[in-house]
């Protein structure tokens, strides 16, 4: 049984943060590793990022630790709306999603939809696309799906 999307291999954890370079700064020193460099999402016309069906200009600090097969990524949001600003605000830091590689992104979207999980946000970077589905009343946290290009 391949389950929804495929596969149920969890190839991330998002966390978000207020404070991107002294949470970035705690993991490296916690687990004795280098502190990654911080990245900016693209802006709006590259991203085309949106947010419950709208465009948005929300962007983010991002920070990426790999930890063998899992990657950690911490989350700093700008003030624009968006899934990161707008949890942020309502349960604070911490845990905000876990990410699966799927392949066939409009049909993955199309198909959790069908089953009651709206698209909460998507966009575009640089060699692919990301989704989040809403899938807290039953999950307790976001899904993201992320489509690599091949």
């Amino acid at each position: 049984m391949a389950g929804l999307l495929g596969n149920n291999i969890i190839t991330q954890i998002g966390i978000l943060v207020h404070d991107i370079e002294k949470v970035s700064q705690a993991y490296a020193d916690f687990f004795g590793i280098d502190k990654p460099p911080v990245i900016i999402t693209d802006t709006a016309d590259k991203a085309q990022t949106e947010f419950n069906g709208e465009p948005s200009e929300a962007r983010a600090k991002l920070a990426f630790f790999n930890m063998g097969s899992l990657q950690l990524e911490l989350i700093e949001p700008d003030e624009h709306p968006s899934t990161w600003r707008n949890y942020l605000n309502e349960h604070g830091e911490g845990p905000h999603h876990i990410a699966f590689v799927i392949e066939g992104m409009k049909e993955k979207i199309a198909l959790l939809e069908s089953r009651g999980f709206p698209l909460e946000q998507k966009g575009e970077y640089t060699g692919g696309r990301y989704a989040y589905m809403n899938t807290i009343p039953e999950l307790k946290m976001l899904v993201e799906l992320l489509e690599n290009d091949k």
